[in-house]
């Protein structure tokens, strides 16, 4: 019989037939186990081995989720003694004032986070939620500025990032869990651990603004302001679309598909089984591909110049740049390769130096992309989406800002989103400001002026 947790963690190494065996077995004695598994998929030689044809894979795939159900955690592509050693992951590169810190107990998940302005207790709680391909390491350069305006500011690895483990970060799952209305619910069990009641402002990022919206919308008592960056929120979904939204995931697709130059919407590329594989084997190497990447969407790339698109057609959605309406048949690393800065841009740099830039290229080649990945899935699950319409026609009521850096295509990819967040969804919207010098990154790109108009925002929450 299943015996109550014990607090006590183990590691096994290799996710063969012994090892998930063992795994299920001291998770059921109340043991949190992770297994570290060096290949990119669980099952060791029933996989690596064993032809399909003698051992098809969905049995297998059957039996390791039966073992993720006894609470294991399966972490793949980690070697053990190469990626990993038996010593504590290396400590973040952070500056002096912010600590890192692990917290039990989060729905299921050890979080990880990041944590400036706790020297003293009693101070009001900023709650920082990154996007994808993010980390809580992605707001190292506003939270001491935030904790000087006398705030608590806490920035979380969120569920399938980082170094939160707990979660699954397998295709094959039930995705509910990075669901908009349950990432909230994570949010909230933080709030809770951290020994507040209630957060000044919840602030959120690419993915983690729609994550920060729900939070505000659905809990108002608790998220008291919101402040979304890059990501508009156009509301819930409508129980009967209106004209001029955005089409069925399947239309847009196959409408897309059917143009001159055939192209696909990121998001459905993103929900494909291959694109953590993609990413994380991308030919020049997984740091090559960040970089490229995170340059592609910055202001550094000077063709990154946004404009309003008129609707939801595939001809105006293939204006969008190729890192959000993509070739047809490429990936993402293939989509982003040629945008690679040269060594010279590289050296010089400045808000996101090789040793900045390392970071995220050691996490994610530990962790892959698909717990991440995930997110993005649970935007074609018709269920989930479903359960949204429960909150049709409600409206963010709390006291709202908006940020995004002025060559940030973010804040155009949605037609509509910008203009209906304004003026229909946050009622109580104090200003969208667009920041020069700076792209999709914009609190890294421009930490200065970011740190200003949240200190500005939340100060004046406070005069209140």
């Amino acid at each position: 019989p299943d015996r109550p947790a014990s607090g006590k963690t183990v590691a096994v190494i290799g996710s063969g037939v012994a090892g998930l065996a063992a795994a299920r077995d001291l998770a059921l004695l109340g043991r949190r186990v992770t297994v570290f598994e060096k290949h990119r998929i669980p099952g060791g030689m029933l996989n690596q081995g064993i032809p399909a044809f003698r051992l098809p894979r969905a049995i297998i795939e059957r039996e390791i989720r039966q073992v993720q159900a006894a609470g294991v955690e399966i972490r793949c592509g980690v070697e053990v003694g190469g990626d990993l050693t038996m010593s504590q992951l290396a400590p973040l590169p952070l500056p002096t004032g912010i600590r890192s810190r692990f917290i039990d107990g989060i729905n299921g998940l050890r979080m990880h986070v990041l944590e400036a302005g706790h020297e003293q207790p009693g101070k009001p709680l900023l709650l920082l939620l990154h996007g994808f391909p993010e980390l809580a390491y992605s707001w190292r350069k506003v939270m001491l500025p935030l904790a000087a305006a006398g705030f608590h500011v806490v920035a979380p690895d969120q569920r399938g990032y980082g170094r939160t483990t707990g979660q699954s970060t397998a295709y094959e799952q039930d995705l509910r869990p990075f669901s908009m209305l349950q990432l909230p619910r994570d949010a909230l069990a933080l709030v809770a651990a951290l020994g507040h009641t209630s957060v000044h402002a919840v602030i959120g990022h690419d993915f983690g603004s729609p994550v920060a919206a729900w939070c505000a919308l659905v809990r108002p008592d608790v998220f008291r302001s919101v402040v979304l960056m890059s990501a508009p929120f156009a509301g819930p979904p409508a129980i009967s679309a209106p004209a001029n939204t955005a089409p069925s995931a399947d239309g847009l697709d196959a409408a897309l598909a059917a143009l001159s130059r055939p192209r696909k919407h990121y998001h459905w590329y993103y929900a494909t089984r291959d694109a953590n594989t993609d990413m994380c084997n991308a030919p020049g190497g997984l740091q090559a591909f960040l970089r490229a990447y995170f340059h592609h969407k910055s202001a550094d790339w000077a063709d990154n110049k946004p404009f309003l698109l008129k609707d939801w057609s595939a001809d105006e959605m293939a204006q969008l740049p190729t890192y959000y309406v993509m070739e047809r048949a490429k990936t993402m690393a293939e989509t982003v390769a040629p945008f690679m800065p040269t060594t010279a841009e590289i050296a010089t740099c400045r808000w996101l130096p090789d040793v900045e830039m390392a970071v995220y290229a050691s996490e994610y080649q530990r962790t892959g992309f698909q717990g991440g990945l995930n997110w993005y899935r649970t935007r074609f699950d018709a269920t989930l989406n479903a359960e949204q319409t429960l909150f049709s026609g409600r409206t963010i009521d709390v006291p709202s800002m908006f940020i995004a850096g002025r060559s940030d295509w973010g804040y155009r990819q949605a037609p509509g989103a910008f203009e209906r967040m304004q003026e229909q969804v946050c009622t109580g919207m104090r200003g969208c400001h667009l920041i020069d010098g700076a792209g999709h990154w914009v609190m890294q790109e421009q930490p200065e002026a970011v740190a200003k108009r949240l200190v500005e925002f939340c100060a004046s929450r406070r005069a209140e």
